[in-house]
C-alpha cells in the first residue's frame, strides 16, 4: 500500500504521499486532497534536496517544520515524499 502505514500513526492528524513529480498518491485526515499543501511540501523537499550537507552527495532524508502546536514531518524514501501532520508538544528540558 502506498501509505506505508501512515494512517496508523497514533497521533497523526493527516498525511500525504507524493510522487517525485509531486502528484498525490494517497492522503488522509487533515491533509486529504490538499493539493495546495502538497505543492508547498514538494517545493520545500526539492529546495532542501539542493542544500549540500557535506563533501559527499548526501541530501536530507527528513525535515520537520514546526509551528506553535503543529509539526509536519517530511521524509523522502523510495522515490516518494511522505508528509505526516502531527501535534507538537515540546517537552521541558530536565534540569539536573
Amino acid at each position: 500500500m502506498a501509505t506505508q502505514g501512515l494512517e496508523r500513526i497514533q497521533d497523526s492528524l493527516g498525511y500525504l504521499v507524493l510522487t517525485e513529480e509531486g502528484a498525490v498518491i494517497a492522503s488522509g485526515g487533515d491533509l486529504e486532497n490538499d493539493e495546495r499543501r502538497a505543492n508547498y511540501f514538494m517545493s520545500l523537499a526539492q529546495t532542501t534536496s539542493k542544500v549540500k550537507l557535506s563533501d559527499r552527495r548526501d541530501t536530507f532524508k527528513r525535515v520537520s517544520v514546526v509551528w506553535e502546536d503543529i509539526m509536519y514531518v517530511i521524509t523522502v524514501s523510495n522515490h516518494k515524499v511522505y508528509v505526516c501532520k502531527r501535534p507538537y508538544a515540546p517537552q521541558d528540558p530536565i534540569l539536573a
